[in-house]
């Protein structure tokens, strides 16, 4: 179900909770809502639905949506600053400090866990909605 926005920054500050397997329909939800909004969005994550959960949705550099359940950098190289925009605040692009890779473990929606290297625009979205998840506001 596409969900509303959240925009409040004070809900949005609070750290998200680890998800599990009874989560798999807030991720379905972030996954149609993130759809709804391609247009103008590349990712997003639990709380940004009104759910505090450990889930992220993005467009993978394939042009396929790919969910994760508690992802977590394990290690990051080559920062960078850049400007990025976000659907949950209002006002225009924040600079912020990204990584050019990043080495990553996550939970796919049957609870497998991975690891996996991502690099460039793949890589910076997932660092935004890791701060979602860590209650850190660009």
């Amino acid at each position: 179900m596409i969900k509303e926005l959240m925009h409040d920054p004070i809900f949005l500050a609070i750290k998200s909770e680890e998800a599990d397997k009874d989560d798999a329909g807030t991720a379905q939800d972030l996954l149609e809502t993130l759809i709804a909004h391609r247009e103008g969005c590349v990712g997003m994550a639990g709380n940004m639905i009104g759910v505090r959960k450990r889930i992220i949705a993005f467009l993978n550099e394939s042009g396929k949506y790919t969910v994760m359940f508690n992802p977590v950098i394990l290690k990051s190289e080559k920062p960078y600053e850049t400007e990025e925009s976000c659907l949950s605040l209002l006002g225009g692009p924040r600079k912020c400090v990204r990584y050019q890779k990043i080495k990553l473990q996550y939970q796919t929606p049957d609870m497998q866990t991975r690891i996996k290297n991502f690099t460039g625009f793949e890589a910076q979205i997932i660092q935004h909605e890791i701060d979602h998840c860590n209650g850190v506001l660009i």
